[in-house]
Formats: structure tokens, sequence, C-alpha cells
């Protein structure tokens, strides 16, 4: 029978009781955001009742020793402060720690005995979420055990679930993302597999297809007949953190570009999905992707760029060659400038300049949709008429702004540039709880529809794989000082079109 005082109100989404083991729970991403996010959860009431999180890695260490750890990372990383004790401590009273190599059977025999009494003890009925949280070469290792050992339960209506959840890099070019799939789908099912992507969980992100498909107002002007170009910019004003070793073998185009970058382009890009449901979003994610033309002419059409020496914050910041792990001739990227286009009727003709770096001059990420000029001059005199701009900014201060002309009080027609703008953090108080959040909560609901799934990570690699095979051949990226917007090549990018970078 249905509750009548809880007619018009959103259904709660509480997944069915788990168990979550982290794979790498000694790792940094582990303890600034999985558990914290996994705390946050608790604190909203999102947490199943007896859910429960294992934590998987090399170092011996008993549930007390790992229980206090995490205790300290939530209380210095979760965006909740102070620590709720009550919460924490019913939290913790679910978290347990495993010790084993991630190719030893041995680990993962300790590990099955262990889900088992937790499954009796705390009642979560067989259904795990295994998190790799881990570097990929370890991938791959775990995936084989996993599946030896018996811990993979096969996809059945009514049975226990089994899942995967896969932080990127999804391999490092076309053929090794390929590998690492044969690998994953040899032991899963790919409705079993999350790979996740933290920039689909960010509240503005998300809201991109709400601003398009909810509103009537701007989805009729989305298309080539009113839009210019778009601009997607993911700047960074840090460095590599002390990641230098990394960073050599990823550099932008892997880290940032073939991921985040594309997900956020095929969203802006993408047609309207038949339903919001996981396949029908995706479906038309990777259709955009596939449409994007293939970048033959890598000369004219990318730019690399390499930090050196500069400021931040008035400070002197050393250049990417004198970080720590990094070759003193690297050829590695920090920056990269794209001029790509989505070949398709609604898209034809409209350039997409995208650019992420590292070093730049500030942090910021934002999509911006430049309208057409108005076709006939009819203000001559009364100023600039500069074209519409609708901009939205992903991270920091999310919002949407709207740019248009707009006359200045007086006698006289002067006219200028005014903004509308939106603001998550005016209007509902905050930007919402943090990407980490929302995924492993639809992870273990079992939704994937903010996840990548397997013919559009490797469509993005085909369009990214040439580039990492052309590059070493035109020699070094060019330099730009740490502070600045980047190489002078990214603006000489949309100056030979006319345009420039919108500024930040």
């Amino acid at each position: 029978m249905t509750n009548p005082l809880r007619e018009g109100l959103a259904t709660e989404r509480i997944p069915a009781p788990c168990s979550v083991v982290i794979f790498g729970a000694s790792g940094d991403l582990t303890k600034r955001k999985l558990i914290p996010a996994l705390y946050n959860l608790a604190v909203s009431r999102l947490m199943p009742p007896g859910a429960s999180v294992v934590g998987f890695a090399r170092r011996p260490k008993s549930d007390d020793e790992f229980r206090g750890e995490q205790k300290e990372s939530v209380a210095k990383f979760s965006r909740r402060k102070p620590l709720d004790e009550a919460v924490w401590n019913d939290f913790a009273s679910g978290l347990f720690y495993c010790q084993g190599n991630y190719d030893d059977a041995a680990g993962y025999e300790k590990l099955k005995a262990l889900l088992d009494r937790i499954d009796r003890e705390r009642g979560t009925r067989g259904n795990r979420l295994f998190y790799l949280s881990v570097p990929p070469s370890e991938f791959a290792p775990i995936v084989t055990q996993l599946r030896e050992s018996g811990l993979i339960a096969e996809v059945k209506p009514g049975k226990p679930f089994t899942r995967l959840v896969i932080e990127k890099p999804f391999g490092t070019d076309l053929e090794t993302g390929e590998a690492l799939d044969r690998t994953i789908l040899s032991a899963f099912d790919e409705r079993q597999v999350f790979r996740i992507d933290h920039y689909l969980g960010k509240e503005t992100v998300q809201n991109l297809l709400v601003f398009r498909f909810a509103n009537s107002i701007f989805e009729p002007l989305w298309s080539r007949e009113h839009i210019d170009q778009v601009q997607i910019t993911v700047a960074e004003d840090i460095g590599v953190e002390g990641r230098g070793s990394f960073y050599e073998e990823a550099g932008a185009l892997r880290d940032v570009v073939q991921n985040h970058l594309l997900q956020v382009l095929s969203l802006v890009a993408m047609e309207p999905p038949v339903a919001f449901d996981a396949d029908s979003v995706r479906d038309e994610k990777t259709k955009v992707v596939r449409a994007l033309r293939p970048l033959r002419d890598i000369e004219k059409l990318t730019v690399r760029g390499q930090y050196s020496a500069g400021t931040h914050a008035g400070q002197p910041v050393p250049g990417y060659r004198e970080e720590s792990s990094v070759s003193p001739t690297s050829r590695t990227e920090t920056y990269v400038a794209i001029k790509a286009h989505v070949d398709n009727w609604r898209w034809g003709g409209v350039p997409f300049y995208v650019r992420a770096g590292k070093r730049l001059n500030k942090r910021v990420t934002e999509v911006s949709l430049h309208f057409k000029q108005v076709p006939h001059a009819l203000f001559v005199g009364a100023g600039v008429v500069e074209p519409g701009v609708l901009s939205i900014r992903i991270q920091p201060d999310e919002g949407i702004a709207l740019k248009f002309m707009s006359k200045v009080p007086g006698p006289v027609t002067t006219l200028r540039p005014v903004t509308m703008d939106f603001r998550y953090g005016t209007s509902f108080g905050d930007a919402g709880p943090e990407a980490y959040e929302r995924l492993i909560l639809e992870s273990m609901l079992g939704d994937a529809t903010l996840f990548a799934r397997s013919d559009e990570v490797r469509a993005a690699w085909e369009w990214c794989t040439p580039l990492l095979r052309r590059w070493p051949e035109l020699g070094a990226p060019e330099q730009y000082p740490a502070g600045s917007w980047g190489p002078a090549g990214a603006d000489e990018l949309l100056h030979a079109d006319g345009r420039n970078w919108r500024r930040l």
C-alpha cells in the first residue's frame, strides 16, 4: 500500500547492504577521497544498514590500526567538519583490514573468509563492490586473482551482485586499453564494470544534461545554426605536485584530455537520449566521440606545451624539468590545445577549441558556447557589438553565466555587454556533495549512467593515439612560463581562424 504522506517526495536511493573492498587501502586516494566520501554518505544516511568497508593492501595492519588511520583522514579531508563521533563510531564498526599481495592467492583466501564472516555478522548478503585504487600495473593481477578465487558472482536477477570500480587510466593508448578491457571482461560482465571518471560526479557536469534537456530556452540554439565556436578549458595552477614519475609516463593528453575533457565535450555535444538511463546516455556520448574528425594535420591542429620556471601567487616556482623525478631533457607535455570538429548534422563546421594544462594562471574548468555575430550592424557608432557567450563553470565558483549586449542608461544609445549569472553557492547554499560521494553511491546502486563504457573508452583512444605516435617526431613541446595562460602557439591556433581564447 502506498504511503500518502510520501506522495510527491523524491524516492530515497539507498543501496542494498554490501561490502566495499578497496584495493590500495594505504594509498593517498583512499585517505583523501574514498573513506571521507563513504563517511559523508553515512552522515547523509545514504549507506545501507550493515554496510562494510574492507581495506586490502600489502602492509600488515590490524583492524583497529586501520580504523585509527582512517579517522584521522576523515577528520582532515571530509567536507563535513567537525567529525561526528556518533556517526563515525557506527561507520567504523564496519571498517576492516585484510593484508595481502595483489598477485598472491593466499591474500584472496583471507579476503574471502573475511567477507563471508561479514555476510554472517552484518547481513551484507554476499554483495560485493571491488574498488581498484591501485596503479594500472596492478589491475590485471587483481582481476585475475578475483576470478580464480571465486569472488566474482555471475549477473543473475535476485542474486548477490559483484561489481568492479576501476580508476583511470584505462590503458595508455589504444592497444593497451584494448588489452586491459580483454582482461577485465574475461572475468566480469560489462554490466558489472564501473570505469570511474570523477569529473562525471561533479554537480556542474551533471547539470549540463539538466540545463540542456529540462529547459526549452537554449536547446533550439544548441547547434551550428547559432553557435560559432565552443571552447573547453581545464586549467590547473599547480604543477605535478611530487608525481613527476607518474606524469613523465602520462602527460596532459593521457591525464586529462583522453578522459575528463572528452567526457565534458561529449555531454556538451550529445543528442537528447531517448531515456535518462545508463545505456541511453552512454549511447549518445559514444556517438559524439566516434564523430570526432580524425586529427590528420596534427602540426596545424594541436599545440603541446611544457611549463618553465615562473611565479605562482607571487612566489617563484620551478619549471617542469626541474621537478622531482622528471628528466632534465623531458619532452612530456604539460599543456595541450586542440582544434577539434564533431562531424555530424548538429555540429558540422563548428570548431571545438579544447585546452588543458598545468601551472597556468588560475584553476578553472569551463565550457563556453560562443554565439554567432548578428548579421546586420544596426547600432552603428553605439559601440562594438560582441557576440553572446553562454559559459558553464565546472570549477571553482560553479555556475552558469550568459553574456549579452545591453543599452547603457542615458539619452544616447550606447551598448555594453552585461552578464546574467547563476551560482550554485548563492542559489543552493553550497555546491553539493563531492564527486566521489555521488559516484560511489551510484556504483553501489548499480547505476552506470555516470561511468564510461568500454566502447566509449575505445573511441577516445582511437582519436588520441595518433597524437601519441606523431608528437615524438615533432621535437620538444613549446615552453611557457609558469603562471601564464600557456604557450604562444595556443593563441596562434585561434588567431589563424580570427578568434581568441575566452578570458578567464
